[in-house]
């Protein structure tokens, strides 16, 4: 082959240049499938986080109560610890848990989040009954020595549950996808849902700060601040029972959808009738009417399994905690011993001094 006709062929048929085009091709065609595939994972995630909003409200609800009792200056390493705890929980327990259950025995979830359920109610449960049995006093008085890593592991365990229904119900609505999908999903649904309770609960426990702040300024801004000084108290009060309610309320509705999907309808369908009979009934409020008798129907159920719950708790493993090894008083002291001096005093005037 002659110099002319070489040339002509790599001219024609460029090795080089051609795989090149054809690798940033391939390459293009990957970003785009890629990116098409981070567009459903953004929308997939949205549409999941969308569907557990009840129980995210519900978890910015419950954590102010955890930092009630600290000094302004601890609140918000308080919340970020408790933060952290909560992405543990999702990414190093819930998300692999849900996962593998759901990949090879899914009918073991339903159980499980039902004992989850359980333990919601009987938090609840054991608050309400502090609050009726006046033990509000002594309740008070251990939480201002509670020390922030007894505050942060209750908090933790707390959200353990309500991070595992925000899960459960995000997985629910994804689970025709294929497991690396279903991964990337959850995994955007718990970092976003984190962010999303913990700023606020941040927001909610400063704002008195705030308004402490506004209060040092002029003119309406300054009583806008006085204002806010004084109301946020009563807000966290508020929560507190909101809170309370909360755990009552997702709890039971946690044991409500159990029983049915564990085929035991016969509470769910009661409580659907109802509902259904609210709905019909109200007109264009329905839809809202409807809700809340669900809602009160969920929370009276979680009080009382919750209620259940505290009553064996009390007959058994507290009633064991609190029994002492000697003898105590009716007031569940153990009497002191007498000093020696006092075993001297009260011995028998019949008896000889030694000398």
């Amino acid at each position: 082959m002659g110099q002319f006709e070489l040339c002509a062929t790599l001219w024609k048929d460029p090795p080089l240049a051609g795989g090149l085009v054809a690798l940033l091709d391939d390459v293009a065609v990957l970003a785009r499938a890629a990116a098409a595939s981070i567009d459903d994972i953004g929308a997939a995630a949205a549409k999941a986080g969308a569907k557990a909003a009840g129980v995210v409200v519900d978890d910015a609800a419950v954590t102010p109560q955890y930092v009630r009792s600290l000094a302004a200056e601890r609140e918000l390493p308080i919340i970020k610890r408790i933060a952290v705890g909560s992405l543990r929980n999702k990414f190093f327990i819930i998300l692999p848990a849900v996962l593998l259950l759901s990949q090879f025995v899914p009918w073991l979830l339903t159980p499980i989040l039902m004992l989850g359920g359980a333990y919601l109610c009987y938090e609840g449960a054991e608050k309400v009954w502090a609050k009726i049995a006046h033990h509000d006093a002594s309740g008070a008085g251990e939480e201002k020595v509670q020390d922030e890593k007894t505050l942060v592991s209750g908090a933790v365990r707390t959200d353990l549950i309500l991070s595992a229904e925000i899960m459960v119900i995000s997985l629910n609505e994804v689970i025709d996808q294929a497991f690396w999908s279903r991964l990337a999903i959850l995994a955007v649904v718990a970092v976003v849902i984190t962010v999303l309770v913990y700023g606020v609960v941040a927001l909610i426990v400063k704002m008195d700060d705030v308004g402490l702040r506004l209060s040092q300024r002029s003119g309406a801004v300054a009583t806008f601040g006085r204002g806010l000084v004084k109301a946020m108290p009563v807000v966290l009060s508020v929560l507190t029972v909101v809170g309370t309610a909360a755990m009552l309320w997702v709890g039971g509705h946690i044991l409500l959808l159990g029983t049915n999907e564990l085929n035991l309808h016969f509470l769910y369908e009661a409580v659907h009738h109802v509902e259904v009979a609210a709905h019909d009934a109200t007109g264009v409020l329905g839809g809202l009417v409807g809700w809340l008798v669900n809602t009160v129907a969920s929370a009276i159920l979680g009080l009382i399994v919750g209620a259940l719950v505290v009553l064996v708790m009390t007959l058994t493993l507290h009633r064991r905690k609190s029994k002492p090894a000697a003898a105590t008083r009716t007031d569940g002291t153990i009497p002191a011993q007498p000093s020696r001096s006092a075993q001297r005093r009260d011995a028998p005037a019949d008896r000889a001094p030694r000398d």
